[in-house]
């Protein structure tokens, strides 16, 4: 069952509960065009916009909600790639050319909270989220260091790509997970007792996984335990993805946006006309999916909320 294809977009019912989450006549918005790759959509609820990033082109954009304008929020950006906010309403970004994790102040300066492990640089730490006490988790492919065209060709100095928490209090980072081949985007489950996090190394190898992995923290909220392959995906690969309060996967591929139920089903789809990388809830009430799709920003409304 399809509804409401617009320009190459509109919902693909698999699963007859997938209907519940979007309304009919909605329509799938292409709000701005004109970016090489973009990435790392963030909502600020506070000021009604979103940013996000225009990977290639180093640098950042700003989407006003209130009005529907588009610009350029900062340039250089040090090739940003994911983005989130923090509990305080601040800007964290992942920063390809730079092979940092950094936090955009209020007053608009940068602090730098994570360059290197164990006395090594970082690769190119590629999306971030913040969990409920304050800590950063962020994964660290080598894309930005493989080539020039996603930061600047360099020698990897890591044994591997790894994902990595930065304490709230101390300011440590900590690998809290090394049997990765590339990490990519990454969410927590609504009550923090799990990590979902994609793994892309399909991009660089026919053999390597294109999946989502669904990992356990321990009693302390800190550690990551058993794991488990979440959802496998059949178009591309998985890079960016958010959770709805309902407990479903809102994940990027190729052709759009697939969403998922807790168990893993696969429900439904949002066909994108673009390659997708990275979505984000948004608008007032965050019943918007706002979806970075190659040279575009996209929105959807919903029925449901993030």
């Amino acid at each position: 069952m399809f509804y409401g294809e617009i320009e190459g977009g509109g919902f693909e019912v698999i699963e007859p509960e997938f209907a519940g989450c979007f309304v009919g006549h909605a329509r799938l918005e292409r709000l701005w065009t004109g970016c090489r790759w973009a990435e790392g959509p963030a909502w600020f609820g506070g000021g009604r916009y979103l940013i996000w990033s225009d990977l290639p082109n180093n640098r950042l954009m700003r989407y006003d909600d209130t009005d529907g304008s588009v610009s350029v929020f900062r340039q250089p950006s040090g090739f940003a790639n994911g983005n989130t906010v923090d509990r305080q309403g601040r800007l964290i970004t992942c920063e390809h050319l730079n092979r940092r994790v950094t936090r955009t102040e209020h007053d608009g300066s940068i602090t730098v909270l994570a360059s290197h492990f164990q006395e090594r640089r970082l690769n190119s730490p590629n999306d971030v989220v913040v969990k409920s006490d304050g800590s950063i988790w962020f994964t660290d492919p080598n894309y930005g260091i493989i080539a020039d065209y996603e930061g600047g060709r360099a020698e990897q100095e890591q044994v591997g790509c790894h994902v990595y928490r930065i304490d709230p209090d101390t300011g440590t980072v900590t690998c809290v997970a090394d049997d990765f081949d590339h990490p990519n985007g990454l969410a927590f489950s609504r009550d923090e007792r799990h990590l979902y996090v994609a793994d892309s190394g399909f991009t660089e190898s026919p053999q390597a996984p294109r999946h989502i992995r669904c990992l356990t923290l321990d009693a302390s909220g800190q550690r990551l335990g058993a794991s488990r392959v979440f959802a496998e995906c059949q178009q591309g690969i998985f890079d960016g993805f958010r959770i709805d309060e309902q407990g479903r996967v809102w994940a990027s591929t190729a052709g759009g946006v697939n969403c998922y139920a807790p168990d893993g089903r696969l429900i439904g789809k949002v066909h994108v006309p673009e390659m997708v990388a990275n979505v984000a809830f948004g608008g007032v009430q965050r019943n918007r999916l706002f979806i970075c799709g190659t040279t575009s920003l996209y929105a959807i409304y919903l029925k449901i909320n993030g």
